[in-house]
């Protein structure tokens, strides 16, 4: 690289733009403004929108102890990912599921130009059919940007354990689960992986997030155990106007979650941001007309719902399908995610017998696998081709051709994830038990959040002293005691709430 030219006096770098190796001819600071900019609003999904929403979504005994699960778990995962975890998800190849674990602390790293890694096609017999595209902005962006995912996506996890989970568990759990099971999907996925060069689509993360943390977040709750009887008969919000403070954040912050997954300020970015849009209203008008046609009142939670499984839905087909797809998505993000929460899981032993808190199967683990279904049925050819999606002529089945295969992908791609997850959470829960339990302690769950933290979310008991369980009457602590039976776990209704 050529020296630039020398400044006028008294002028710095910082305003000439022309600083020595600062704007390498590959930068392109649309592309790079943008990527930052999209990393930002994903980052703010987490930090603060469902900080916001667990804390004010729960019961009011759990506020503190929730919103911190998911403070800890953005924290925790930032330090993991540019140690280790990154260059496992889109680093050298170690396995056909895995990269090389390293750190990216260098700045010779986070300076050079970042790599679509995903974008490398191989043949059969290992030849390089297409190689890796080069993004126009610094490997410090995609490193940003990826990192809010992975965070987002262990956070979306912990909605299942809400209320009961040890808080010295889940400071194990986060860097393990990270560690072993959300690299080996973005691996895979994004970084090149065998479900890539198979053909599997995933857009911005309809498996790699969310199918991966309703997966998890399910196989944690039957392991951590449910709630108490009492908490999980009645489990109201403590602040319902925060927790549509934080489903606007999330859904508004949604527009960098998938407008950033196009990598580039280019037209298909703006089509996958409307997209998103439009399934999350759509899906979440349906959702609501679902209760008040079944249930007679429109919910508030039923409405937050309702955008929730719109956004995950369109998410792993956001940039590949034309706007119709996206009405018609929302529709069916508004519907089955909606039956199998109100219905299937009222009738199903299975999911009585798991206490999920937040419903995270059904949001997150349904609406990513029919958001998957959906790009092998919707997924458009020249929007495929224009995002290089592995493969010739790939397209979803309502345009023919060989869109009936690239659905049966679709579909195996969704259970390895799934699979994966499933024996590996439960490895990684197994691993934690030896060190620490699992599980509060009974007088933490009777408590709650003083108990555990020795802190509360709102002072309620007289001048802000705090809930003392020793000046209450033993006898309504006995009768908490009473009313929790493990005979009785596994028949008792549950009442989802997200």
């Amino acid at each position: 690289m050529e020296a630039p030219p020398p400044l006028p006096p008294g002028v710095t770098s910082a305003y000439t733009n022309s600083g020595y190796g600062v704007e390498p001819e590959w930068l392109n600071k649309g592309d790079a403004a943008w990527q930052l900019a999209a990393a930002t609003l994903v980052g703010i999904q987490s930090m603060p929108g469902l900080v916001i929403l667990y804390g004010s979504i729960v019961k009011k005994k759990w506020a503190v102890n929730s919103a911190f699960m998911a403070l800890y778990a953005f924290a925790a995962t930032a330090i993991c990912w540019v140690l280790w975890a990154y260059k496992m998800s889109f680093g050298e190849q170690l396995v056909p599921i895995w990269g090389k674990a390293g750190s990216v602390l260098g700045f010779e790293f986070l300076l050079s130009q970042a790599g679509l890694p995903s974008s490398a096609h191989y043949d059969s017999n290992g030849a390089l059919v297409t190689p890796a595209l080069k993004a126009h902005f610094g490997m410090a962006s995609m490193v940003l940007f990826q990192f809010f995912f992975a965070a987002l996506t262990v956070i979306l996890l912990a909605g299942s354990v809400l209320g009961r989970m040890s808080f010295r568990a889940w400071m194990l759990f986060v860097p393990l689960w990270l560690t072993f099971s959300y690299t080996v999907g973005a691996f895979t996925m994004w970084g090149g992986g065998f479900l890539w060069q198979w053909g599997v689509i995933d857009y911005a993360g309809g498996y790699v997030i969310h199918v991966s943390s309703g997966a998890a977040g399910f196989v944690a709750a039957y392991w951590v155990g449910p709630r108490l009887p009492k908490d999980r008969e009645r489990f109201p919000p403590n602040n319902m106007l925060l927790v549509l403070t934080g489903a606007g954040l999330l859904w508004l912050g949604w527009s960098g979650f998938n407008g950033g997954a196009s990598f580039s300020a280019h037209v298909v970015t703006g089509l996958a941001v409307l997209n998103t849009h439009i399934s999350a209203a759509t899906s979440m008008l349906t959702w609501t007309a679902m209760d008040v046609f079944f249930f007679g009142k429109p919910s508030v939670i039923g409405a937050v719902q309702g955008v929730m499984t719109g956004l995950v839905v369109i998410t792993p087909a956001a940039g590949l399908v034309p706007g119709w797809s996206a009405l018609l998505m929302g529709i069916l993000a508004g519907s089955i995610p909606w039956w199998t929460m109100m219905v299937l899981h009222k009738r199903w032993w299975v999911l009585q017998k798991v206490d999920d808190t937040l419903g995270v199967i059904h949001t997150h683990g349904v609406g990513g696998v029919l958001g998957g279904i959906c790009v092998g049925l919707f997924a458009d050819p020249t929007l495929c081709k224009y995002m290089h999606v592995a493969g010739d002529y790939t397209n979803g089945a309502f345009y023919g051709g060989n869109g009936g295969i690239q659905l049966l992908k679709q579909i195996v791609g969704a259970l390895f994830i799934a699979g994966w997850n499933l024996v590996l959470t439960t490895l990684i829960l197994f691993a934690i038990g030896l060190v620490t339990p699992l599980r509060m302690s009974e007088e933490h769950l009777l408590v709650g959040d003083d108990a555990e933290h020795g802190e509360e979310a709102y002072a309620l008991w007289g001048d802000g002293e705090k809930f003392d369980v020793t000046r209450h009457p033993t006898a309504t602590i006995a009768a908490e005691f009473e009313q929790r039976s493990a005979v009785n776990y596994a028949d008792r209704a549950v009442t989802l709430h997200i």
